[in-house]
């Protein structure tokens, strides 16, 4: 068994400024993950962190940020799972990836998540 681990961090002010420019949103984040940000107390903080989620994941995978931003799905509360579609997903299977988890976190200025990625021989 191989596990592979990725991670990422990044300040919430720099989505705060992407969040006002047009498309941001809807290149980025599937319909399901803005329902949930926008439902927060501070938005910017959830799109941040699942912004992280999103990259740490493609770090973990092996396929950096060549991935279609919508093909990788923050899902939940309470937990923070990952739905994999579209070329992300045939890559993940193609990798042998058998199970994928992912946390995140953020303060008031930072967001970070770490993502691991098991897989199969």
């Amino acid at each position: 068994m191989t596990v592979r681990i990725g991670t990422d961090l990044i300040e919430i002010e720099r989505i705060a400024r992407a969040l006002e420019r047009p498309g941001f949103r809807d290149r980025c984040f599937t319909k399901a993950e803005q329902d949930y940000c926008e439902t927060r107390r501070n938005p910017a903080e959830s799109y941040a962190a699942r912004f992280c989620g999103k990259e740490a994941v493609g770090k973990a995978l092996g396929c950096g940020v060549r991935f279609t931003w919508k093909d990788i799905e923050i899902v939940g509360p309470p937990k923070p799972g990952v739905t994999l579609t579209g070329r992300t997903a045939g890559y993940a299977a193609r990798i042998g990836m058998r199970e994928i988890d992912v946390s995140l976190t953020h303060s008031h200025t930072m967001a970070g998540a770490s993502c691991v990625v098991q897989l199969g021989e």
